[in-house]
C-alpha cells in the first residue's frame, strides 16, 4: 500500500485541506493548555501535518508502514531543518521509546484498519504511550460518505504531470469500501508515463461501537465533533473526529 503511490500522493491529494485541518487541531489543543511538547501523528504519510505541527513548536514523531512515504517525508524534513523523529511502523503495533502529550491521526488514517483487531491494538498503543493528561485526536470517514458521497463512482484526473482512475466500490454488507488505483506520471526528462496500479481498502467504523473499543482499552471519548470541528456528528456527517483521554 502506497509504495508507487508515494512519489505522486502529494501531487494527487492538493485538494486536501491540511493546513485548515491544522489550525483546529492546534487550537483546539491550545484552548486545553497544549501549545508545545510531543506529538505522535499516526499514518504520517509524506509529512505533511507533521511539518506543519513541527514548524508551530512541537516536538514531533512520525509513524508510517510505508519507507517510500516516509522518505519524501524525511526529505521535506531535512528542506526545512525541522528535527523530526521518522518510524517504519504499523499503527496497530508501534513503539516509542516515551510517553507523549498527544497522539494525532488524520485522513481517515483509522479507517485502513479493516480487521476489528487491528484498531483495537492501535488503541492499546496509544493508551500505553499517551501521557496521563494527554489528547488523542483522529479522524474517521463515515459510512454517510462512503454511501452517498463516494459510492460506487469513477473519478479521473488529468494535467501534464499526472493523470489517474479513481474507481470506487462500497460493499455495505461489510462496510469496507475498495479505491483501484490506475496513475500514469510523466517519467523525468521523457514523454514517456510510467503506469502505477494500487488497490486500498477502508473500512466504516460507527462511534458506538468505537467507543466500546476505546473502553476496553483504557480510553474513553471526550468530544465528538463533524468535518468543521465545530459541531456534534450528524447523519449526513462526511467525517467525524475522535477527541480521547485516558479513562479515569
Amino acid at each position: 500500500m502506497y509504495e508507487g503511490f508515494a512519489n505522486v500522493y502529494d501531487h494527487v491529494m492538493n485538494h486536501i485541506p491540511y493546513e485548515e485541518w491544522f489550525e483546529r487541531l492546534k487550537v483546539y489543543l491550545a484552548e486545553h493548555g497544549l501549545t508545545s511538547g510531543a506529538i505522535c501523528e499516526l499514518g504520517c504519510g509524506t509529512g505533511i501535518m507533521t511539518e506543519l505541527f513541527a514548524g508551530a513548536g512541537f516536538r514531533m514523531i512520525g509513524v508510517d508502514n510505508s519507507s517510500d512515504m516516509l522518505a519524501l517525508a524525511s526529505g521535506k524534513s531535512y528542506e526545512t531543518g525541522s528535527d523530526i523523529l521518522y518510524l517504519q511502523q504499523d499503527m496497530e503495533s508501534f513503539e516509542l521509546a516515551e510517553q507523549v502529550d498527544a497522539v494525532i491521526s488524520v485522513c481517515d488514517s483509522v479507517n485502513y484498519l479493516v480487521q476489528e483487531d487491528a484498531l483495537s491494538s492501535v488503541f492499546r498503543q496509544v493508551r500505553k504511550y499517551l501521557k496521563p493528561e494527554g489528547y488523542f485526536i483522529f479522524d474517521m470517514k463515515t459510512a454517510y460518505c462512503y454511501q452517498n458521497i463516494i459510492g460506487n463512482q469513477t473519478w479521473v484526473e488529468q494535467d501534464e504531470e499526472v493523470s489517474y482512475i479513481w474507481e470506487n466500490y462500497f460493499y455495505e454488507d461489510s462496510g469496507v469500501n475498495e479505491y483501484m488505483l490506475t496513475i500514469f506520471k510523466k517519467q523525468m526528462d521523457s514523454e514517456l508515463y510510467e503506469r502505477i496500479e494500487e488497490a486500498h481498502y477502508q473500512k466504516v467504523y460507527e462511534i458506538p461501537h468505537v467507543k466500546k473499543l476505546l473502553e476496553q482499552n483504557g480510553l474513553e471519548i471526550v468530544e465528538c465533533f463533524d468535518e468543521t470541528f465545530k459541531k456534534e456528528p450528524t447523519e449526513s456527517s462526511e467525517r467525524v473526529y475522535v477527541v480521547a483521554k485516558i479513562k479515569e
